[in-house]
């Protein structure tokens, strides 16, 4: 019975944060049961383009690592913000969610072929987070229950403790970067003098929304109505990993 009430209540989250959650999960739960390797998802250009695994274009979106408090803390962000996206300034508009989706995963694909960076998922998440906080402004987030500050300065505050961890903030500096240009084209220029809406949804993902991607459920839960969001921080992958990874990326350009 419990089951059944976790799966009636997962079927209420809207189509796109439901889709890509649920990815998330079985990727990593392939990983561990060792039916998918990590080499076998992250993005690798060689790979791609001259060996044609294109589903790295993708499956670098979906692993946040092996399964634990970094990958938990990691879906708790994706499925919060992304939620609140869709039930709120995305409400009724799947097929524009879909589209910044797709505008985000191209833009920080061409950017991460600068950085050499293998899993863009955590980039993705800064992204969502960022859109979400500038536009909600007024809404009070409280840090740890340590200090509570307006919503905008939520992506940085994440990115100044992943500095403090002694991490790389090159991911989370992508993420609020794309996040910031989907803002301003979407958000700002269109309301500027001469300005006008430049990411215009395909018109294959626009026609028929209800049908290709699914009805968008009204907002679900008094917590995503109040003012006050709690706030747990996704910790970066182990950075062990990703040496292997880089390893492996140089072997297979040789």
């Amino acid at each position: 019975m419990a089951w059944q009430g976790l799966a009636a209540e997962f079927l209420q989250v809207p189509a796109v944060t439901r889709a890509y959650t649920a990815a998330c999960v079985l990727t990593t739960a392939a990983v561990q049961l060792e039916l998918l390797s990590p080499f076998q998802l992250y993005f690798n250009p060689h790979l791609v383009f001259r060996k044609f695994q294109v589903w790295r274009l993708v499956t670098n979106f979906l692993f946040f690592g092996p399964l634990g408090f970094s990958f938990f803390f990691n879906m708790l962000f994706v499925f919060r913000y992304c939620r609140m996206l869709e039930e709120g300034s995305f409400r009724g508009r799947t097929a524009d969610f879909v589209f910044m989706f797709l505008f985000g995963g191209v833009v920080m694909t061409l950017l991460g072929l600068l950085g050499s960076l293998f899993f863009l998922g955590q980039a993705l998440v800064a992204m969502l987070v960022y859109v979400w906080s500038r536009r909600s402004p007024r809404v009070r987030v409280n840090f740890f229950g340590l200090v509570t500050f307006q919503a905008p300065f939520l992506p940085w505050a994440l990115m100044g403790f992943s500095l403090l961890l002694g991490n790389s903030i090159l991911v989370d500096l992508l993420g609020i970067a794309v996040g910031h240009i989907y803002y301003f084209l979407e958000d700002v220029f269109p309301n500027q003098p001469g300005g006008k809406r430049l990411l215009l949804t395909p018109g294959f993902l626009d026609q028929e929304p209800q049908s290709l991607i699914g009805a968008v459920p009204a907002p679900h839960g008094p917590h995503f109505q109040g003012a006050q969001q709690s706030l747990t921080l996704a910790l970066p992958w182990q950075q062990g990993t990703c040496q292997q990874l880089r390893a492996a990326c140089a072997h297979s350009l040789q």
